[in-house]
């Protein structure tokens, strides 16, 4: 759980001695500016951006019931923002799995990624892609209704 938030502590805290040390020169307004920034950069790489995660096992049994896509996600993943941003409010119908978290899924993107943890890697009708365009991904989504 810990290793998810690594980055953005380190983030949050560089941000505040870069913003500590533009305030000690006397410039504030570009100390607000850099914080507003790495505050951004350390939401965008956290855990809360993405929906609640749920187990491997869970999510394909919660698909293999309704049709929707399993997403193996993993929290710092640039792929895994972008797909989650241009998902938008779709992205919270799909089953999250974060594979830090879950060695189940972790062992499963390993499995059809020969071996390595490439993410994003959706599971649609037992068919695994890896790193897909999100445009297709949410026609997936819109059509499981």
């Amino acid at each position: 759980m810990m290793r998810a938030w690594i980055l953005p502590i380190v983030l949050m805290s560089c941000g505040s001695a870069v913003a500590a040390g533009e305030l000690v020169t006397g410039s504030p307004g570009i100390a607000v500016a850099l914080l507003l920034v790495f505050v951004a950069l350390a939401g965008m790489n956290s855990p809360l951006i993405f929906p609640r995660s749920i187990g491997a096992q869970q999510a394909q049994h919660r698909s293999a019931a309704d049709g929707l896509p399993v997403v193996f996600w993993r929290p710092g993943c640039r792929y895994c923002i972008r797909l989650r941003i241009r998902l938008g409010r779709s992205a919270r119908r799909a089953h999250w799995v974060n594979i830090w978290r879950d060695p189940d899924g972790a062992a499963a993107v390993r499995a059809v990624n020969d071996g390595n943890e490439t993410v994003p890697t959706v599971v649609i009708a037992a068919r695994s892609h890896t790193n897909p365009d999100p445009k297709w991904v949410r026609e997936h989504l819109s059509s499981s209704r």
